[in-house]
């Protein structure tokens, strides 16, 4: 799967998470960029991500991620 692919469901995951098809989702897209992305959201949407991709984060990985850029990436790693 590649980065453009891991994109393009990860557009469909926030859409759904945050009942918002308003957002873009980006290398650089934050907490603070979507209204609503709180605490309780953020481990919604961690979990809807590792069902959809079959992967599992732990905590210290999920504490280190910055933005959906990082993500990605970590996505890649565990989905290789």
């Amino acid at each position: 799967m590649d980065k453009s692919q891991i994109y393009a469901r990860l557009t469909d995951i926030f859409h759904d998470v945050f009942d918002d098809d308003s957002i873009t989702v980006t290398p650089e897209l934050s907490a603070k960029d979507v209204d609503g992305w709180d605490s309780l959201t953020h481990i919604r949407l961690i979990l809807t991500v590792e069902k959809a991709f079959k992967v599992k984060f732990s905590t210290s990985e999920i504490g280190k991620l910055k933005n959906v850029g990082d993500l990605v990436n970590l996505i890649e790693a565990q989905a290789a």
